[in-house]
């Protein structure tokens, strides 16, 4: 039963590590507080322009995704009805 959760303790080690590594480079930061400000609004905007564009992609991607294969679908279908019809005729 550890074994199942040891994924999920080194996952949250991991971002610890991470969260102490950058607040300890926020305080000896050889920047002043408003240029480490400046930088950090920078960094979010850039992240988030990044992430609604990759937002972007991702619904272009599943509505080009959804139309194929509505229309493979519908071509499915119409083989079917072909077939069923050539069957129905045939008997």
């Amino acid at each position: 039963m550890s074994n199942d959760n040891a994924g999920g303790a080194v996952f949250a080690a991991f971002i610890l590590g991470a969260i102490a590594g950058a607040a300890a480079a926020l305080l000896f930061a050889p920047a002043t507080g408003e240029e480490t400000r400046r930088l950090l609004a920078d960094r979010a905007r850039e992240g988030r322009d990044k992430a609604a564009d990759a937002a972007t992609r991702g619904r272009e991607f599943v509505d080009r995704q959804r139309e194929g294969i509505s229309q493979a679908i519908d071509r499915g279908k119409e083989a079917y009805h072909r077939a069923r019809g050539t069957t129905e005729e045939q008997a």
